[in-house]
């Protein structure tokens, strides 16, 4: 949902800064590359308890984030290799994130914060991990909203405006929710295929197996010659 809405906004900037990286040729996976390198820097800023400078630094890794896909497509470079990377990374950069936060609060003695990152982390995968797992078994619905821009956008904010917790609670429970509403529609489909596969099986008229009918007429075939035999004599 967010990102059709930034789409609409900063599609064209970001096109235009993907028409100069594109042009000098560089490969779109070290710009995804960079991406996991900004987010590491990030995670070791929040570690540090430098959340402002955190925040920048995502901003930065979010900005690549952009940027890969479409250098990718202007250079004809696009792969399937290179969207598994990417999202492989996305999933190593929120692991990261969370974990900087989980090591600052371990270390101020906030541990009400630490145990929050670790749910807050933990809906972060499952949220990613669920719809793709969905998305192999049913067609894809649009359950839930906390995609990974909409969280990281509230990270972001949180780090600039100095109000992690707050974004850690939201981060917490979102998710988390959207997990369960992703079990819950995935189960309602697959429900409804298995009794749409039922209904039309249970049309199909029912067939003698070959075998059978064969048998059938060949046990036919001694009776008619001895009756022919008998009127004969």
């Amino acid at each position: 949902m967010l990102s059709r809405i930034t789409g609409r906004y900063v599609s064209w900037p970001i096109d235009c800064l993907a028409v100069l990286l594109a042009a000098t040729g560089i490969p779109p996976n070290v710009i995804t590359w960079s991406a996991l390198v900004a987010n590491l820097w990030a995670s070791m800023l929040f570690a540090s308890g430098r959340f402002a400078a955190a925040g920048g630094m995502m901003m930065l890794a979010g900005m690549c984030d952009l940027l890969d896909g479409r250098v990718a497509r202007r250079q004809g470079r696009v792969s399937l290799f290179g969207g598994f990377l990417d999202s492989i990374f996305d999933r190593y950069a929120d692991l990261m994130l969370f974990l900087g936060l989980l090591v600052y609060y371990v270390d101020v003695n906030r541990f009400r914060y630490a145990v929050l990152a670790c749910v807050a982390m933990a809906g972060a995968v499952m949220v990613s991990y669920a719809k793709a797992r969905a998305a192999s078994l049913v067609p894809e619905s649009p359950v839930g909203f906390w995609d990974r821009p909409e969280r990281l956008v509230l990270m972001i904010l949180g780090a600039l405006m100095n109000r992690m917790p707050i974004a850690l609670w939201i981060l917490a429970i979102g998710p988390n929710i959207s997990v369960i509403l992703r079990i819950v529609q995935t189960w309602k489909q697959i429900e409804e295929k298995g009794r749409a596969q039922s209904a039309g099986t249970s049309h199909v008229p029912t067939l003698k197996p070959v075998g059978a009918v064969l048998t059938g007429r060949a046990a036919e075939v001694p009776r008619v010659f001895t009756r022919s035999a008998g009127r004969g004599i």
